[in-house]
């Protein structure tokens, strides 16, 4: 009867019933929960000297301060010790993965196993520190510009007030590294993605009901809530989509005194989307510096503009120039990411060095050359589809004229990756332990 009972439930209660029945499972759901409530509180501890009216008006017509926000899990916008989120970590490994191919240290460490591994690990904890530093005081130095906060310098009774704030959010930044660390060793998922994924998700249910309260256009709000699930629906398969590659190898066993060669098959999965979301933020990085740069020397409203406003007028974000440059930056910075990520895998050698092949192509240097010249074909097909999220929401807010509710294609990207990821995560636990899980 119990079994029967099973049967009739969806699929994914089953498998989130079945996880809680796991001791230890249901101790790492918890732990990770602990963990974002934990971020969440952390995310509110305010900075003093902040004007919050001020902040609001700020985060609503600043890009810059709109995507940083979006990595800070919404801690920004209060101007809390955790303004900066992981950002600077992101930040940090983005270097560290631009070096490796460059520095011949690096190549060797990374080559070196799990003990290389975890060495650039650590220089990307050191490099983090201070890219922090500089951010937060970057930051600080902008919102006193746009008058939010006063007492920020590096002079007379302003330098302990700077220094304490910067080491403040230095701090904030590198405790939620360590929290996301955590909830990697002993929660579930990857633990910095979490929480970001934590910060987007609590920020929804304001957005949402903003747009509710400033729009009456409950046609407009329905097509734009169609449109964004056509979206997510279309994330999830271009993130789950792959090329496989057939890879035959042979091996040798010993077996009564004698030596025998046996052969097999596998594949190698070639993501679509190998750049992950990556190639968004900098592309949108380069397209919000030139308007950012600008305002410090544009003329206040009122007064006669000057070549500072044109530049800040043809970098915002409402035209159509700004959208088209973002699209081929988007497809631009998809390519050369992707062939970073893919040069570092050294895929054509590993497969030499373990006696594998793919059928009809001699091992090693064309071997390479066919990786590559797949890897090319398929990354236009993910480049195209990052390009046209990119632009997604600045096309449905054309098409469904709601402008007070705001599609982040980041945001999206984040939250969908790190769902599948967390699933799969959950999946191969449940597996382990001869149960249905989510994906299947």
């Amino acid at each position: 009867m119990l079994k029967r009972q099973e049967r009739a439930r969806p699929r994914l209660l089953q498998a989130v019933i079945d996880s809680f029945r796991l001791p230890d499972l249901r101790g790492r759901i918890l732990f990770t929960l602990g963990i974002l409530v934990i971020f969440r509180f952390i995310a509110h501890i305010p900075l003093p000297g902040v004007d919050p009216e001020a902040l609001r008006e700020l985060f609503r017509t600043n890009q810059l301060l709109g995507m940083l926000d979006l990595f800070s899990g919404g801690a920004m916008r209060y101007l809390s010790v955790a303004a900066m989120g992981v950002y600077p970590y992101i930040t940090a490994s983005i270097i560290m993965q631009l070096l490796v191919p460059i520095i011949p240290r690096l190549q060797a460490l990374a080559r070196g196993g799990e003990a290389g591994r975890a060495r650039i690990n650590q220089i990307t904890h050191w490099l983090t520190v201070p890219l922090a530093a500089l951010q937060g005081f970057g930051q600080l130095i902008l919102l006193r510009n746009q008058g939010v906060i006063t007492a920020v310098g590096l002079s007379g009774e302003a330098l302990l007030p700077t220094v304490a704030m910067v080491l403040s959010m230095t701090a904030g930044t590198m405790l939620l590294v360590w929290l996301g660390e955590l909830i990697t060793e002993r929660g579930i998922g990857n633990g910095v993605s979490i929480i970001i994924f934590g910060g987007i998700v609590a920020g929804l249910p304001q957005m949402i009901g903003g747009a509710f309260l400033e729009t009456g256009h409950v046609v407009g709000l329905a097509v734009f809530a169609i449109l964004g699930l056509a979206i997510i629906l279309a994330i999830v398969i271009f993130t789950e989509a792959h090329r496989r590659i057939p890879v035959q190898f042979a091996r040798s066993v010993f077996r009564g005194g004698r030596m025998y060669r046996q052969s097999g098959s596998t594949h190698i999965p070639l993501r679509v989307n190998m750049a992950g979301m990556i190639p968004l933020i900098f592309a949108m990085s380069l397209m919000i510096f030139p308007g950012t740069i600008a305002s410090y020397f544009a003329n206040p409203a009122g007064q006669n503009p000057n070549l500072a406003n044109h530049i800040m007028n043809l970098f915002a974000a409402s035209g159509w120039l700004y959208w088209v440059l973002y699209f081929l930056l988007v497809v631009a910075f998809a390519f050369f990411y992707t062939m970073i990520i893919f040069q570092q895998q050294n895929m054509a050698e590993n497969l030499q060095r373990q006696g594998a092949f793919v059928p009809g192509i001699r091992p090693g240097r064309p071997t390479g050359e066919y990786l590559n010249k797949v890897v090319m074909r398929i990354t236009w097909g993910g480049a195209l589809f990052l390009a046209v999220v990119a632009v997604a929401p600045f096309i449905i807010q054309q098409i469904t004229g709601v402008q007070a509710l705001t599609l982040s294609s980041t945001a999206l990207l984040i939250m969908v990756g790190v769902a599948l990821d967390t699933m799969s995560q959950m999946e191969a636990q449940l597996l382990m332990r001869q149960y249905e899980g989510f994906l299947r």
